[in-house]
């Protein structure tokens, strides 16, 4: 699945300590097919009380972790 600069992403953040998960929408800068990694900025408030996760912050993902994808053009809706 090919992802592209602009295109957003809904991805699981698991916290280590507590093992609470929130699914987050990170907004995509680029994506590594060979290695299943996609690179871009959290663009949702976490909600979960960690210092580790921002919005804004700059993020690699593993495809694994991506649930939802969507295009830069199509209408977006948290």
């Amino acid at each position: 699945m090919p992802y592209e600069p602009g295109d957003y992403i809904k991805a699981e953040f698991k916290d280590d300590e507590t093992g609470e998960s929130e699914w987050m929408w990170v907004r995509v800068e680029s994506a590594d097919n060979s290695n299943r990694l996609v690179f871009g900025w959290l663009d949702s408030e976490p909600i979960l009380n960690t210092d580790e996760l921002y919005l804004g912050q700059r993020l690699a993902v593993s495809f694994d972790n991506v649930r939802e994808h969507r295009k830069a053009f199509e209408t977006f809706q948290q």
